[in-house]
């Protein structure tokens, strides 16, 4: 779970909180697909903390929640396909 600011100053602020605390804590540049200017990339703040612990500290230092949870499609079974090719003729045409 992660913690993205486009503050550096709260980025490490969070760092500082939550390995005080006791819990893994990561930092680093996070840039978004497009974006070309290194300055501009937020801090992302990759922990193992307690979701309700991150989300405090994100309220406070104005950032936002990436849980990195993927919503995924169920997997179907595969559908059904035809063991031959259909066949179509005009009605009275027998083929020959």
């Amino acid at each position: 779970m992660r913690g993205i600011f486009f503050d550096e100053d709260a980025a490490r602020e969070v760092e500082r909180q939550l390995a005080a605390d006791g819990f893994e804590v990561t930092v680093t540049r996070e840039p978004f697909a497009g974006e070309d200017d290194d300055e501009d990339h937020p801090w992302s703040v990759a922990t193992d903390a307690p979701p309700v612990v991150l989300e405090l500290l994100i309220d406070k230092y104005d950032g936002w929640l990436d849980d990195d949870i993927i919503p995924t499609a169920p997997i179907l079974p595969p559908t059904p396909l035809p063991e031959a090719p259909r066949r179509r003729h005009r009605p009275g045409d027998d083929g020959s």
